[in-house]
């Protein structure tokens, strides 16, 4: 039996009293996609955090490539083969969409030279950004900014892809873009594991999906089954919810039960603030220090 990418086995996370990951055990394969579903607070952004190394595990152990990485930093880890985006782009403002992607294969993959620059060009040809390799980043759109934060993480050279809520605040079409971006890069051989409120963008990609509440998981198994799942209807959908989903793409752009899209208008109007945004990460303005390991140095934001 082939031995799982990324496991998370028995890893639990409290910050005082709030609990953050429960006893969570967790495996991913090589190549796998899994969409990651949940209420705001649930600890989805904590969990990318617990496995990229931006927070550490009170209990449990984290592997991945058969490695025991728990007491690794994120830049070790990046390193590693895991690479990740952050719910808000802030690209380095002054700096040209090449020069911020360039940054992520120096810093976060260890490349010098001709290589860091090659590795920084096949990334922004991967994701529709060589024809603005030259703007400055501060110039860029919504869906523009969240391809370079792709384009980033890809210049690192994962093996596996850590991506929060990439499709968040886009249009339809805007989604269908970056989706078929992401199928991409996934069938290339890399492992995407996608936070999204945008329940449409996970139908009509992942083969997987998984629901946390709680600190725990209430649902694990394909799309279709996890949103058909009574505790995953009452906490995250609503229970009047048709679950049934399309992994199609019909006419360019994701499709699945109008309840389920009414549902998912009403819950991201209702986002301006989010409760789990505590743990979010973001690129900060300021150029890294050329010591930084980082793909990108990362603050946490309060």
């Amino acid at each position: 039996m082939t031995s799982p990418l990324l496991e998370l086995n028995h890893v639990t996370k409290r910050f005082g009293r709030v609990v953050i990951a429960e006893e969570l055990s967790f495996s991913v394969g090589a190549g796998e996609t899994v969409g990651i579903v949940g209420p705001n607070g649930a600890g989805k952004t904590s969990l990318f955090g617990l496995i990229s190394g931006d927070l550490a595990p009170n209990a449990g152990q984290v592997s991945f490539a058969g490695k025991n990485v728990t007491r690794l930093d994120s830049a070790a880890r990046c390193r590693l083969g895991i690479g990740r985006t952050y719910q808000v782009p802030r690209p380095f403002v002054d700096m040209t969409v090449f020069e911020n992607v360039l940054v992520a294969a120096q810093q976060g993959g260890g490349l010098r030279r001709k290589a860091s620059y090659a590795a920084a060009t096949e990334a922004l040809e991967r994701t529709g950004m060589a024809d603005e390799a030259n703007v400055p980043a501060g110039r860029l759109g919504l869906l523009a900014r969240k391809r370079l934060e792709v384009a980033r993480a890809l210049a690192t050279g994962p093996q596996l892809l850590l991506l929060d809520e990439v499709a968040g605040g886009l249009t339809d079409p805007e989604v269908t873009v970056l989706v078929e971006i992401v199928r991409g890069i996934n069938a290339e051989g890399i492992a995407v594991i996608w936070i999204e409120h945008v329940v449409r963008a996970l139908t009509s990609l992942v083969s997987r999906m998984t629901c946390l509440y709680g600190g725990e998981f209430i649902g694990d198994g394909t799309p279709a089954e996890v949103l058909a799942t009574p505790r995953v209807r009452e906490v995250y959908l609503g229970s009047d919810i048709d679950a049934s989903t399309n992994s199609s793409l019909p006419e360019g752009r994701p499709s699945v039960s109008p309840d389920v899209r009414a549902a998912e208008s009403d819950r991201e109007n209702g986002e301006r603030i989010r409760p789990d945004s505590t743990d979010d990460h973001a690129v900060t303005d300021e150029e890294p220090d050329s010591t930084d390991d980082h793909a990108v140095t990362n603050e946490e934001e309060a």
